[in-house]
């Protein structure tokens, strides 16, 4: 076989890479250059300072969240922070909309790819069946509030990552103690741990409300978990939970929801 006939082979079989004649141990560190002897005298070398801006995306995001005394400039420092990489694959940065001074919030859970087109959560099949069924206990679109877990659609409608929630989590709490709820309905079991922690989540015919405990909150703010509209949607075997928490939502409320 000759040399053309043995190139043509390789090719065929998909080889793309030219190996060297001898073998390379890649994985064996590079060898330590001794360090260069001045011929000036030794002098005593100054202590190095510690390098600034090396904050981690958490850290970073706490602080610029404590830096947000109002809701415009709480959106204003979501929409600067760089911290994660989901602000570069969404379109938009989805906050908290509705009627902050409605006492009444819905944490949501991370937008899908019909909230990120419209830049609101309330968009498409999952947001009218939201509002399909609050209207059934007499709540309308006007309110409540309603604040995604995180503001930008992870891609292809994945959920999001634990980083990523804890990443944006500050921004999340800060938006609560700006709002200040008395009251906050979780949708979905990521908003209930984000929200709640290890506190445990009873599913069950009898819903109850829990204590959230947020920082930057005067004092922990009821919170009630109900399956999301995306999973209702889904399974309706849930729907029957879901109707259990309406009706204990709707008696908390006591008709108005101003005087939560």
């Amino acid at each position: 076989m000759d040399a053309l006939t043995a190139l043509r082979l390789q090719i065929e079989w998909g080889a793309n890479e030219a190996l060297e004649a001898e073998p390379v141990d890649r994985l064996r560190p590079p060898p330590v250059r001794p360090p260069s002897v001045s011929s000036a005298s030794p002098a005593r070398s100054a202590p190095v300072a510690p390098v600034a801006g090396r904050e981690t995306p958490l850290e970073r995001a706490a602080r610029a969240a404590a830096a947000a005394k109002t809701l415009d400039e709480l959106r204003a420092a979501i929409a600067d922070f760089d911290g994660s990489a989901l602000r570069d694959t969404a379109t938009n940065l989805l906050f908290v909309e509705g009627d902050p001074a409605s006492g009444l919030l819905f944490v949501g859970e991370a937008p899908n790819a019909d909230s990120d087109r419209s830049g609101s959560q309330l968009s498409g099949q999952v947001g009218a069946y939201l509002e399909r069924m609050l209207r059934s206990v007499g709540v309308e679109r006007g309110a409540f509030s309603l604040a995604p877990l995180i503001p930008w659609r992870p891609p292809g409608d994945r959920p999001p990552s634990p980083a990523e929630i804890a990443t944006y989590l500050p921004f999340l709490h800060r938006t609560i103690a700006i709002i200040a709820p008395r009251r906050i309905v979780a949708l979905g079991p990521l908003p209930a741990r984000a929200l709640l922690g290890a506190t445990p989540m009873r599913r069950r015919a009898s819903p109850i409300w829990q204590d959230a405990t947020i920082p930057g909150s005067a004092a922990p703010i009821a919170t009630l978990t109900m399956p999301s509209p995306a999973i209702l949607l889904r399974v309706p075997t849930q729907r029957r939970n879901a109707w259990a928490d309406l009706r204990l939502l709707r008696h908390s409320l006591h008709i108005n929801l101003t005087q939560i």
